[in-house]
């Protein structure tokens, strides 16, 4: 038989052994983060219990629950609510509550939401919230409701914040999600809107278009100012070369004038070199005739002066004539050529000057015209000038110099004088002894008292009177222009060749002697 007294230790041991394990298993409790166990019963304020574990004592305490999570609450007006400006307007929104963490917050709660479900919960605040925001629409107008939501909602969270202090609530957003009004006027302001947002767009688009069109215009007259200054440049540059080649053209004109009058003057002196020479063999050659036939002159010259002089005078008179017409008539053509020459030169030089004029008046034309174009018409138009003016500069550079080139050759024509007459004079003495002999070969017989019995029938008599004319001319030449023939045809005589002078009436001394230069000749300026 068992001992009483093991039996009574030994539940005495197992009783409370037993009754702590019934305690542990029947009274653990572990609380989730998102809810708050409330354990009460034995103390005078309760336990609470978020995220850790704890015992509650079976048949002695009590355990309740609260729901700490996040909240979901569906405001929204069931009817129309008239705002600031009496504009009816339904609105629907939605907030985020849960409850709040502090201990004296937590009580309230404790008390209004103990062991409800969030719906429950949600439920109970969407009142108290709908409230709230129906006095916020009320101080509202419509278009800051539906313009400026973050402002409606948060003045919707401090009113409500109040009342959900009271109930131990905290209010983490609230949102709204739509706008209504009754009779669709926020449709109408978003039109007016979108009025405003496309016109704002047209705005903008016509100012960048004018942005673009003034940088295109800008860009546009930089590159007509840069294509004005190269064609300027190009165009100084081409006037530089046109006056550059007319002053090269000038020069080179000038010196193939002075080149061809001094070229004249040679061929003159010498064409009278070659003249000289030549009178001098004809003057050599007659004196050698005349000296063959002075014999026959002295013994026929009685028997022919009866009849001779009569018609020697005669004919002598109309040598002299037609030797004074043919000399005036020289001089005529020498003076003629010479009024052409000069009349040719000034002729070409009012030439010049009238295409200069022209040319000038052109050019004012072109400039006048060009200062009512545009800015780079303006720019071309002076090249255009400057190329004319350079055009007309060469042209009157060429002009100066052929002008030049025919005063030296008329200063060169000029020169010769009286020599050039003389030498003129000498080259007709030819055809003026010939002129003379003409009448005698008409004459086919003679008949001479007192001949000696030549058999030439008197010809040879008749021929040796040409000389004695031919002097009675020089004579008459002598008179006339001032020329001494004689004295020249003197150039080879033992006189001459000591004194080498021959002295012309009116004019400087001549040399013609043989051993004379070239050069010696003195002619009258």
């Amino acid at each position: 038989m068992f001992d009483l007294d093991f039996i009574l230790k030994a539940l005495s041991i197992l009783v409370p052994v037993l009754l702590v394990i019934i305690i542990i298993t029947q009274g653990y409790v572990k609380a989730p983060p998102d809810h708050a166990y409330i354990i009460s019963g034995l103390r005078k304020q309760p336990r609470v219990l978020i995220g850790r574990a704890g015992i509650k004592i079976p048949f002695f305490e009590q355990m309740d629950k609260l729901y700490l999570g996040q909240i979901t609450v569906d405001i929204k007006t069931d009817e129309y609510i008239p705002t600031n400006d009496f504009i009816n307007v339904m609105v629907d929104a939605v907030a985020k509550v849960r409850v709040a963490d502090d201990d004296g917050r937590m009580k309230l709660a404790m008390r209004n939401f103990l062991n409800k479900e969030p719906a429950k919960i949600a439920a109970d605040l969407q009142d108290s919230l709908q409230g709230n925001m129906r006095e916020i629409i009320g101080t509202l107008t419509l278009r800051a409701i539906n313009t400026d939501r973050d402002s409606f909602s948060d003045q919707v969270m401090i009113k409500a914040s109040k009342d959900m202090e009271k109930l131990g609530i905290d209010i983490l957003s609230c949102n709204i999600q739509n706008v209504t009004d009754e009779h669709g006027l926020i449709q109408d302001l978003g039109m007016d809107n979108t009025s405003k947002i496309r016109k704002d767009a047209s705005i903008a688009k016509a100012e960048a278009e004018r942005d673009i069109a003034i940088a295109q215009a800008a860009a546009d007259n930089a590159a007509n100012d840069a294509r004005v200054i190269a064609e300027t440049e190009i165009a100084q540059k081409n006037n530089e070369l046109a006056i550059k080649k007319a002053e090269l053209q000038k020069a080179s004109d000038t010196k193939k004038a002075e080149a061809d009058a001094a070229y004249e003057i040679q061929k003159q002196e010498q064409q009278k070199t070659i003249q000289t020479a030549t009178v001098n063999a004809q003057i050599a050659r007659a004196e050698r005739e005349a000296e063959l036939r002075k014999q026959e002159v002295l013994v026929q010259q009685q028997a022919l002066e009866a009849e001779i002089n009569k018609k020697a005078d005669a004919d002598r008179y109309a040598i002299e004539q037609a030797a004074a017409a043919g000399l005036t008539k020289r001089q005529r053509e020498a003076e003629a050529k010479k009024y052409e020459q000069e009349q040719e030169a000034l002729a070409k030089k009012a030439q010049a000057d009238a295409e200069q004029y022209e040319r000038e008046k052109d050019a004012e034309a072109q400039k006048a015209i060009a200062e009512a174009q545009k800015y780079s018409m303006v720019q071309e138009a002076e090249g255009i000038r400057a190329k004319g003016e350079a055009e007309a500069a060469a042209i009157r550079a060429k002009a100066l110099a052929e002008a030049e080139g025919m005063e030296k050759k008329a200063e060169a024509y000029q020169k010769y004088n009286k020599a050039a007459m003389a030498e003129m004079m000498i080259q007709v003495l030819p055809e003026i002894a010939g002129r003379i002999a003409e009448p005698l070969s008409q004459i086919d017989k003679i008949t001479i008292i007192g001949s000696s019995g030549d058999t030439d029938n008197g010809i040879g008599t008749v021929a040796g009177n040409v000389p004695v004319v031919m002097a009675k001319l020089f004579e008459s030449m002598k008179e006339t222009t001032g020329v001494d023939l004689a004295e020249i045809m003197k150039a080879d005589t033992y006189d001459a060749k000591v004194t080498r002078n021959v002295n012309l009436t009116g004019a400087p001394d001549i040399v013609l002697g043989s051993n004379a230069p070239s050069d010696s000749v003195q002619p009258e300026r």
